[in-house]
């Protein structure tokens, strides 16, 4: 009998309705009638029999889906004990509707109890496991390997050692029927985990040939990536070899696509990563190797429109394929979207019908797409030549993945990607901003280098402080692609429809944390981390038309990080400016705020043009100085970190004509024999004296 991939509970209900079965029969013998002999009766009764041993034997082959290697064996035998205590239930609960039904009937003294029964049954599935191919060795070598697998106590090497050779000595010569039962597959990975190179070598040669059916095995797929991750580099390259021209096919392959992504992201050079992609062109390129090698695909689709159009084929076909089965995460894919993807957009017009169809095919699974390199590139450039309606549809896909998109590396560039390019100003608030922008998640997500990019993009534009030259070109690319198609707004309209918006929420959120009852979750503790401190002093810079920002959120944010930052004793430890050094950068940020900047061919402070910005600037600079000069801490302020930010108060009060400046410069005169000439700070102070 073919066994079958069926669940448990599937195969226990099955073989359950086949011991009622045999039960009535037992119970209810009909006498032969004059057109049906007695011998029938007899046969049907076989066939019961028969088909309780293969519903057991069927019972005893369901084999795990996850396939890990350290998972116990002893799970089979439970399940065994499960499935029959089912029957034994199922037969109790006939018994019950029986009696319902029917009078008491005498019970049978010769018939076995439950235990009996399922003793026999334990025995039959035994002796039947014994009759198989190689079920003798596989029997002997999993009661080695049960010794040899254990991690608690771990044995001794020597022990261990000697398992292996003894495990290995059984094996090497029926190894080829090992590796596609479950149970056996998995002593082969143990033996492979703790062999040397050399048996691991041998291994190798031993199933040479049959790769490609370990890959698109259920369970022979773990022992080729086990191969692969204990290999040799030698071992690994006679896998890579065998499996070239089948990666197309494995890809279309519910178990081989797995084997394919761990290939090409964990155990393939950059040179066997681009032959891999070269596959998905076309049979041409799966067959001879160095065909196409050293271009690119945009190189070759250019020679001949044969070539683009069988390439493109070739591509399209794959991925298609491949997203039907549920392997759009898979990052070899999204390396093959990328190459088509390339074709697509080198042509937009010529293309068009394409690039509508590829949208439609992947734009309820973009959210699939964006935790790759290759995928999140492909992913903007398809939000770039989109029409409107199928950006709507893509954002909606990515609507309630908001969380992880905003916190990975890549799919943050999709999010800036959708706020350069999108014209609906409004959609793009509500579907993003307004789920973010939270006082549960904006203070978390401005301490993160790649989730506060958004929000920064929004406050700076792609300002090179925090977008690397190779980010800002890709991201411009991607505009400019926008604009080509759909885009009409002015990317400075845009961004600054998006930011007016924001900005009030961000402001609320960040102030939420001066009120927090968790100590973890307060202003202070959320100024000691640098990324946000950097983003709040760039919020408090930002200048908008918002008046409840500029006449009341502002003033209270520059209030909550003068308590933190300024406030208290200078000299301790746990003092902001000591425990987080950054901080005097920050200050001195607000300190200068538009009205200064720092000449660094003159290296001085000078007057800048910009706006002046409500609470900052000289107004700070002087709430400063009336803090020092009034407690009476000045000499508190000229050592360490506070010298340089006590430097920068007296730089603006100096530049702003401030009567302040002179107050704090005759109290410096008074103090100078304090100043020690051995702190840098201090001596900067002497020098601007």
């Amino acid at each position: 009998m073919a066994v079958k991939s069926k669940g448990i509970k599937r195969a226990a209900e099955s073989f359950e309705k086949s011991g009622k079965k045999s039960k009535v029969a037992k119970k209810l013998p009909s006498p032969p009638s004059e057109s049906e002999p007695e011998e029938e009766s007899g046969s049907e009764s076989d066939i019961s029999i028969s088909s309780e041993e293969d519903e057991l034997d069927e019972l005893d082959d369901v084999e795990e889906q996850n396939g890990e290697e350290e998972e116990s064996d002893d799970d089979e035998d439970e399940d065994e004990d499960d499935e029959l205590d089912e029957l034994d239930e199922g037969e109790d609960e006939d018994n019950e509707d029986d009696s319902e039904t029917k009078e008491p009937k005498e019970v049978d003294p010769n018939k076995k109890s439950s235990k009996e029964q399922h003793a026999e049954q334990r025995k039959l599935l035994a002796e039947r496991k014994l009759q198989r191919k190689s079920g003798a060795e596989v029997q002997q070598i999993k009661n080695l390997w049960e010794k040899l697998r254990v991690t608690k106590p771990t044995p001794p090497k020597e022990v261990r050692d000697k398992l292996c050779n003894e495990v290995w000595e059984l094996s090497k010569d029926v190894i080829t029927d090992l590796v596609m039962k479950h149970d056996a597959s998995r002593i082969v990975q143990t033996l492979v985990k703790y062999s040397s190179k050399e048996r691991r070598d041998k291994i190798v040669q031993a199933l040479k040939g049959n790769f490609y059916v370990l890959a698109t095995s259920a369970y022979g797929k773990y022992l080729l990536i086990k191969l692969l991750h204990y290999g040799s580099k030698e071992s690994k390259a006679l896998i890579v070899d065998e499996l070239h021209g089948k990666l197309r096919k494995l890809m279309r392959h519910r178990e081989g696509a797995y084997v394919v992504e761990d290939l090409f992201v964990l155990y393939s050079t950059a040179e066997q990563k681009q032959q891999m992609i070269r596959e998905f062109w076309g049979s041409e390129y799966a067959v001879f190797r160095d065909s196409g090698k050293g271009k690119t695909v945009l190189e070759v689709v250019k020679e001949s429109s044969e070539k683009k159009q069988l390439i493109m084929a070739n591509l399209y076909g794959t991925i298609k394929a491949s997203v039907e089965k549920g392997s759009t995460g898979f990052q070899i894919l999204h390396a093959a979207m990328k190459e088509y993807v390339s074709i697509l957009v080198d042509d937009i017009e010529a293309n068009d019908s394409q690039i509508r169809e590829f949208i439609d095919l992947l734009a309820e699974q973009f959210a699939e797409l964006v935790h790759t390199q290759e995928g999140s590139e492909v992913a903007c450039k398809l939000i770039a030549v989109a029409n409107a309606k199928e950006r709507k549809i893509i954002i909606r896909s990515l609507k309630s993945h908001i969380n992880e998109l905003i916190k990975n590396e890549y799919g943050n560039l999709v999010l800036i990607t959708l706020f350069m390019t999108v014209d609906d100003t409004v959609l793009l608030h509500k579907s993003f901003i307004v789920e973010v922008v939270t006082n549960e998640l904006m203070p978390e997500l401005i301490q993160d280098k790649f989730s506060r990019r958004p929000f920064l993009y929004l406050l700076k534009g792609l300002d090179g402080k925090y977008f690397s030259p190779l980010v800002k070109n890709s991201l411009t690319q991607y505009e400019q692609l926008a604009y080509k198609k759909t885009s009409k707004k002015e990317q400075e309209t845009r961004r600054g429809e998006l930011l007016s918006r924001a900005i009030e929420l961000m402001y609320k959120s960040i102030l939420s944390t001066t009120k927090a009852d968790d100590p973890e979750k307060s202003f202070s503790k959320l100024m000691s981390v640098n990324m946000a401190a950097q983003f709040i002093t760039e919020l408090i810079l930002t200048t908008t038309n918002v008046e409840n920002v500029n006449e009341t959120l502002r003033l209270q944010l520059v209030e909550a990080v003068f308590e933190v930052a300024v406030k208290g004793d200078v000299l301790e430890d746990f003092h902001l400016l000591n425990k987080s050094p950054f901080i005097s950068r920050s200050l001195k940020a607000l300190i200068q705020g538009n009205e200064f900047k720092w000449d660094s061919e003159a290296k001085k402070l000078v007057h800048n043009d910009g706006d002046k910005i409500p609470g900052v600037g000289s107004e700070f600079a002087e709430t400063i100085a009336e803090h020092i000069s009034s407690n009476d801490v000045l000499v508190n302020w000229t050592k360490g970190q506070a010298a340089f930010v006590l430097i920068s108060v007296l730089e603006v009060l100096q530049l702003a004509d401030a009567s302040k400046f002179k107050e704090l410069q005759k109290q410096l005169k008074k103090n100078k024999k304090q100043l020690s000439k051995e702190d840098k700070g201090a001596k900067l102070l002497l020098n601007l004296l």
